[in-house]
């Protein structure tokens, strides 16, 4: 119901022209979950193959977890355009395809909080939350290795690969998505500048370098070995900085003030805001976590990480 609604209202031009929440900051929460809900959707679906293969409680934990985390997108949405339908935007004023959309919003927010209560009331029958000794791209590999075109190309050499450069995965998968994203940006748009599409570039695979990253550690997509302490500082700070640069853009037009005068209708002023915002969010991070806790004490670890290297192999699943 949820994408059903939202590729509509963003996809085709007469719906979006009468959507309440069609402009920034409301757009970029839209944009966002346009693209990251299905694919957490998708995810949660395809491990229901493998649902009764050896890791049961660590596999219901971390589905609800990625439930969790694709209700809690939707409901960040939802938030999103009642604000834009309080704020009274013009094109929520009045018109059929407005009332539809508001009409929608209303079945969704019903729905959403329907879902996020059975959630709730799921996790709590699974107890404790012991370290996880399964994760999802163990899942893949052992079903991958079920189907004969796929067993020769996928093992359990592949997962342990993964799992060593999960960053390198996380920045390559963000990178290939956020040029797709671009190019239909800058066909659909007839974007000329190279700047401008440079910029959307970096902001699209941005977001969505954050999206990996937080929902992995939500849901342990992959169980990453123990890193040193530096390299998770560097992470943190590079998600900080990636969400900064995504708040940055969605309220451009509310922080220009602070820094020029006019309107903001430079591209060159846009990405000097937008990524100096992410930029310094980065540098700030960095700064307080060397400087809040001493190098023993950086508690910074993931659940798993420390039995990433203690996962069972996909091939002695039978």
């Amino acid at each position: 119901m949820f994408e059903a609604l939202t590729v509509l209202e963003t996809q085709d031009k007469t719906v979006r022209a009468a959507s309440p929440w069609q402009d920034d900051p409301y757009d970029v929460v839209v944009s966002l979950a346009q693209f990251a809900v299905p694919m957490l959707a998708l995810v949660i679906a395809l491990r229901l193959l493998v649902w009764r293969a050896p890791g049961g409680a660590d596999r219901a934990r971390q589905t609800v977890r990625a439930a969790g985390a694709m209700v809690t997108l939707v409901g960040l949405t939802v938030v999103s355009e009642w604000a834009a339908v309080i704020a009274r935007t013009p094109a929520s004023s009045s018109g059929t395809w407005s009332s539809v959309l508001t009409g929608g919003l209303v079945v969704n927010s019903v729905l959403t909080v329907a879902v996020a209560v059975l959630l709730v009331r799921g996790r709590r029958g699974h107890g404790p939350a012991d370290p996880w000794r399964h994760d999802w791209l163990g899942d893949t590999v052992f079903l991958c290795r079920r189907i004969p075109v796929l067993r020769r190309w996928v093992g359990p050499d592949a997962a342990v690969w993964v799992r060593r450069r999960a960053m390198t995965v996380f920045v390559a998968l963000s990178t290939l998505a956020g040029a797709a994203l671009t190019s239909a940006q800058a066909i659909g748009e007839r974007w000329t500048d190279p700047l401008l599409i440079a910029w959307f570039l970096v902001v699209a695979a941005t977001s969505n370098l954050a999206f990996c990253v937080i929902s992995n550690a939500v849901a342990g997509f992959i169980a990453r070995p123990a890193r040193t302490r530096p390299r998770r500082i560097a992470e943190v700070s590079a998600v900080a900085g990636c969400v900064a640069l995504s708040v940055a853009t969605a309220f451009r037009d509310a922080l220009w003030p602070m820094f020029g005068t006019g309107s903001l209708t430079s591209v060159p002023a846009l990405a000097a805001l937008t990524l100096g915002a992410g930029l310094a969010t980065s540098l700030v991070t960095a700064a307080l976590l060397l400087a809040c806790f001493p190098y023993a004490s950086l508690g910074l670890r993931r659940r798993f990480g420390a039995a990433a290297t203690h996962l069972r192999r996909p091939d002695k699943h039978r």
